[in-house]
């Protein structure tokens, strides 16, 4: 009778705890990057090769054209994760951004103004005159320490010959009271062929695992994100045997790199389209902290592709490739000619 009772107890706690795990919840957040394909202002900046986006330019930009793209790119940017969320993305990387100025219209734009977007951004040297740049809530992220990590790289023909291309800008901070490192990156172009420009994105590989290296030296379990436009797939030398990462988490060791992107990229899904092929340049990486399985700070839980319809060109040759918003001399009223990419992090929320 006693032994009876006993295992009657036991089973009844053991459905209690269950019932509990069952009524866990989450807060979850996204953390995205977004391509967003030259938003230039309409002004002449006299030290880059800006004068085609001007009003007077080869490519006609005027205020009319500047503020339809800036609205698409915040429609865009302010669904990202929504469906998770119910909330934009409380962090967003961005390429192909002008200035600060550029930054500051997105996070303006009425449809981003109640999220009270900050901004992180340091002009770099690119000689197209674009930089890359983080948006970031100010309601859930605290910046602490904003930095730029210069690339040097020389010409393939001529070792004395730098070219000039993006800084990779390093935000760390708080969210939600969580240390998170965010690396964003746009590295070197394919100009040349893929072969050819390879050493470039070598590079910016190199300088980004020095990053990586330095916090992770500082603190051994570090969380770390490294996102950008690497011009490069998954698995590309740069990504697979200079930073290392894993597109298994089985594989993922101390101090390694998960890579979600890999597996959406061998099932042949992309982010950018060129010559009938798809690529997935536009890659979010995190350390090995954020998968483990304690959910008390925040961890990975997805990783997904933002590709909508409706940023998918509608008809003709390129159909379903990503709805770019310059070809053939003119602005098409599209978006970009790549698609964002974005995270979930998710953290229990303790009932009290």
């Amino acid at each position: 009778m006693y032994l009876k009772k006993h295992l009657l107890l036991v089973f009844i706690m053991c459905f209690a705890f269950a019932k509990a795990q069952d009524k866990k919840t989450f807060k979850p957040h996204a953390i995205a990057f977004y391509n967003v394909e030259n938003l230039f202002d309409t002004e002449n900046d006299p030290v880059t090769f800006d004068d085609d986006r001007t009003p007077n330019g080869k490519d006609h930009w005027t205020e009319v054209i500047y503020a339809d793209k800036v609205q698409k790119m915040a429609r865009v940017i302010s669904e990202i994760g929504f469906d998770v969320t119910q909330n934009a993305p409380v962090i967003i990387g961005l390429a192909e951004i002008e200035n600060r100025k550029t930054v500051e219209a997105l996070a303006n734009d009425p449809q981003l103004l109640d999220k009270d977007y900050g901004i992180a951004h340091f002009d770099s040297p690119d000689r197209r005159g674009i930089d890359v740049a983080l948006m970031y809530q100010k309601a859930f992220f605290k910046p602490i320490n904003i930095s730029k990590h210069e690339l040097l790289i020389y010409d393939n023909n001529d070792s004395e010959k730098r070219v000039f291309t993006r800084d990779q800008l390093l935000v760390s901070g708080l969210l939600d009271g969580d240390m998170i490192h965010i690396i964003v990156n746009h590295w070197p172009s394919r100009s040349g062929g893929e072969a050819r420009s390879r050493k470039k994105r070598i590079a910016a590989a190199k300088l980004n695992q020095k990053i990586i290296d330095s916090l992770q030296s500082n603190d051994p379990y570090a969380k770390i994100i490294t996102m950008g436009d690497l011009n490069d797939d998954p698995t590309s030398p740069s990504v697979k045997k200079i930073l290392k990462a894993q597109g298994n988490k089985d594989k993922v060791k101390d101090k390694m790199l998960y890579n979600p992107m890999e597996p959406m990229f061998k099932k042949g899904i992309g982010t950018l389209a060129y010559r009938d092929g798809w690529n997935l340049f536009d890659q979010i990486l995190v350390s090995e902290p954020l998968i483990r399985k304690d959910f008390s700070s925040y961890r990975y839980y997805k990783a997904s592709i933002y590709n909508k319809n409706y940023l998918s060109n509608p008809k003709g040759r390129y159909k379903g490739y990503p709805y770019r918003s310059f070809a053939n001399g003119g602005y098409t009223g599209g978006y970009s000619d790549h698609f964002p990419v974005y995270i979930v992090l998710i953290k229990e929320v303790i009932e009290k």
